[in-house]
């Protein structure tokens, strides 16, 4: 099967939203009237992002998903994305497997595949999508105000749990295991509560190298310090209900492990019943974390409000092995 057939078979369809999708040498979309373009573009390598034993449809899942989270950061709704693809080889039931990956999270979105490119080399996965966001109304790092509670939605530390064991480091039931590997292999993008949070949050970002580093990138483009209530940030661990991991252990994996795919966002107080209310319309659960403080610097708090020293680091594809 050569290149073109490839993606004649596997990722050719009718476009929804493009005026002209995969075929030509451009796409053509259009952008609805008081709209911005909001694009996103990320890369995922075997043996850094994901593992060769990976189940392809889960793979292909987690590809578009984490752009799709981009999107969700953004507060956009997605229209379409390109796909760039380095196959070692052409494996027709792994591109099946895959595909269908895709292509069943891009339904579940209305989301066009409109265009890409294909290469021999390495597994290499380079997904751009495109979406729309209302003139003025996208969620920014750079909003975040003096007094604003500090929130996350969903699950943070079981994708870096799953890692972990992978890598002989850590050691949880069977049953708690698969959930965290589902969570890792498996994300779901917040894009329904990062369209809802437009016009309520002052800043956003999604959470992909961990949650100190991905709140730092809010504080230092809003120029505001945080304190982080870390009770509040190990309790949304749902590996934690087991009872075995030691708190430090804990900290570890919800504060800088990364992968997590959700979102952090910040948002003045007056706002928290209408969070309360977003929570229970978007079927995501919601945790206030901490506060932004005007010091410029970020405080982790144990649970009696000490502050701790630490050494926790997000990840950084030029600085951790």
């Amino acid at each position: 099967m050569g290149e073109f057939d490839l993606i004649e078979t596997f990722f050719k369809r009718p476009a929804r939203h493009a005026t002209l999708g995969v075929g030509d040498d451009c796409a053509l979309l259009p952008v609805g009237t008081g709209q911005q373009l909001a694009i996103s573009s990320d890369m995922l390598v075997e043996g850094r992002h994901f593992l060769p034993t990976v189940n392809p449809r889960l793979l292909g899942h987690k590809a578009l998903a984490v752009n799709l989270s981009d999107l969700a950061a953004c507060g956009a709704t997605p229209k379409a994305f390109m796909l760039a693809l380095a196959l070692p080889e052409v494996n027709t039931a792994w591109l099946s497997e895959f595909s269908k990956g895709i292509w069943n999270l891009a339904d579940a979105h209305q989301c066009d595949l409109i265009g890409g490119d294909t290469t021999r080399g390495p597994l290499n996965i380079c997904i751009t999508v495109l979406g729309e966001v209302p003139a003025h109304l996208a969620l920014l790092r750079s909003g975040a105000k003096v007094g604003d509670d500090i929130y996350v939605s969903g699950n943070l530390g079981d994708a870096r749990l799953a890692l972990e064991v992978f890598r002989g480091q850590l050691s949880v039931p069977q049953n708690v295991f698969e959930q965290a590997r589902l969570r890792m292999e498996m994300p779901t993008p917040r894009l329904a509560l990062g369209q809802a949070l437009r016009g309520i949050a002052t800043a956003a970002a999604d959470i992909s190298d961990g949650l100190l580093g991905d709140l730092q990138h809010i504080l230092k483009a809003s120029q505001v310090g945080a304190d982080i209530e870390t009770n509040q940030v190990v309790g949304t661990l749902a590996a934690r209900a087991h009872g075995n991991l030691p708190l430090a252990t804990q900290l570890m994996l919800t504060l800088s492990g990364g992968d997590d795919y959700e979102l952090v966002f910040t948002a003045p107080e007056s706002k928290r019943a209408d969070i309360a209310a977003l929570s229970v319309s978007t079927q995501t659960p919601i945790t206030c974390i901490g506060k932004i403080k005007g010091s410029q610097q970020l405080r982790l708090l144990d649970s009696q409000g000490h502050e701790m020293t630490h050494a926790f680091q997000s990840f950084d594809h030029f600085k951790t092995d």
